[in-house]
């Protein structure tokens, strides 16, 4: 053959001349005196080729299409609709356990630059001329809260009276039913207003109630308790009077009732000035450095508020302020209910019933010790009670579990997820 049949190749037009191979084989000479609309195709592939590489290696390569950002917006489709600024959403995404890591799969460097993409691709309808961009709405002190809050003071107040003034079996009748309705009303302090749960609630557990009564029971007959079995009793059961053997001790509860209204108010403030830095500040970290000084500052607000609480206490019924029985309960108290408010409930369940657990055990091994051959059992509650009262191990007790939970919320309630709001929440 003469090697010219390749002049009419198939999808050759007839008559068309084509270039051997050979001529357009890359590296000739010939090839680069090809036709110039050819060289200027080449050339302009080369150039989109050297972009699209530059391109990759800012924003990293491509997974297969997917966008990964798009797939995390889907599912946070609600979050990322109803968020009136970035911050929310970064707190929703930090509530679901995202973390700076974690945005580092997405092309970002934290949490607050991933919500500050998604927030800008999610389409919004703009607002009319005459219609006022959507604001939060402003958090103001209620007065049905206010009042609701005041009742547990005002009903205990009432028992306490009505005790000093019955007889008999008067006196318990007045006991069982001050009891009751103060304990209604405390339960609906919880469960309206500030001191209830920001989000849907979840189930406290069964042990922090439990917990809870026990140092409430503990506040008004323990030293009492304590006392009597380190001197050799109790002989008979606690009685209704101050001046009982072993009596009922009626200012701790008075005051603790009482400081719902201040635990409500604090609360509240926080919520409010927490919200404001949420919707001002431009980052997680941020947001934790504004809040943290605030939730000390509240935490002190409480404390002296109660110290206040227990001196007119104490004047009032003429008993001597019990400063180191009253505070720390109260801050242990309501450090474990504002982390119950913000969702928290795991850790204020095992440090309370932790400081129960060593209220109940010292005079169980008081007790205990007079089984012949467990005298050692009873030596730390003796060498405490002796050398600084019954008071003390309350004291202890409820302080360092006050200093726990202290620590704890200075960790979580400084998180923008503490305090993002339910309806943002997926």
């Amino acid at each position: 053959m003469s090697g010219l049949e390749g002049l009419d190749r198939p999808g050759a037009p007839a008559g068309e001349w084509v270039p051997p191979e050979w001529i357009t084989r890359p590296g000739t000479a010939a090839a680069e005196h090809t036709d110039g609309t050819e060289h200027a195709d080449g050339t302009d592939r080369a150039a989109r080729t050297e972009r699209a590489e530059s391109q990759d290696a800012v924003t990293g390569p491509r997974r297969g299409g997917v966008d990964p950002v798009k797939a995390l917006m889907h599912r946070h489709r609600e979050l990322c609709e109803r968020a009136v600024d970035p911050l929310e959403i970064a707190a929703g995404l930090e509530a679901h356990g995202l973390t700076d890591r974690a945005a580092a799969q997405y092309r970002h460097r934290d949490v607050f630059s991933l919500a500050e993409e998604m927030y800008a691709r999610v389409p919004r309808q703009e607002a009319t001329p005459g219609q006022a961009p959507a604001e939060r709405p402003a958090s103001s002190v209620r007065p049905a809260w206010v009042l609701l809050s005041l009742l547990p003071g005002a009903l205990c107040a009432a028992t306490v009276a009505g005790l000093r003034l019955t007889h008999g079996t008067g006196r318990q009748a007045v006991l069982g039913a001050g009891v009751l309705a103060v304990a209604v009303a405390v339960r609906a302090v919880l469960r309206h207003g500030p001191l209830s749960p920001l989000r849907r609630p979840r189930p406290v557990p069964h042990r922090a109630v439990s917990a809870t009564c026990w140092l409430l029971l503990y506040a008004a007959v323990g030293d009492g308790l304590l006392a009597g079995a380190v001197a050799g009793g109790p002989d008979r059961p606690p009685g209704l009077t101050p001046d009982a053997p072993w009596p009922l001790t009626a200012a701790p509860l008075l005051t603790l009732a009482l400081a719902c209204a201040p635990a409500a108010v604090c609360a509240h403030l926080l919520a409010v000035h927490a919200g404001r830095r949420l919707h001002v500040s431009r980052g997680l970290a941020e947001f934790a450095r504004a809040v943290r000084p605030l939730l000390l500052g509240t935490v002190a607000l409480f404390t002296a508020a109660l110290a206040g609480l227990t001196a007119l206490c104490g004047v009032v019924l003429g008993e001597p302020a019990a400063y180191a029985r009253v505070l720390p309960l109260g801050l242990l108290l309501f450090l474990a209910r504002l982390l119950t408010v913000h969702g928290f409930t795991h850790a204020p369940a095992v440090v309370l019933s932790a400081a129960a657990a060593v209220e109940a055990l010292a005079p169980a091994t008081v007790l205990a010790g007079r089984l012949p051959g467990c005298g050692a059992l009873s030596a730390p509650a003796d060498a405490l009670v002796s050398a600084w009262g019954p008071a003390a191990l309350p004291a202890l007790a409820a302080g360092a579990a006050a200093l726990t939970l202290l620590a704890h919320a200075a960790r979580t309630l400084t998180k923008a997820s503490a305090h993002a709001r339910e309806d943002h929440r997926c």
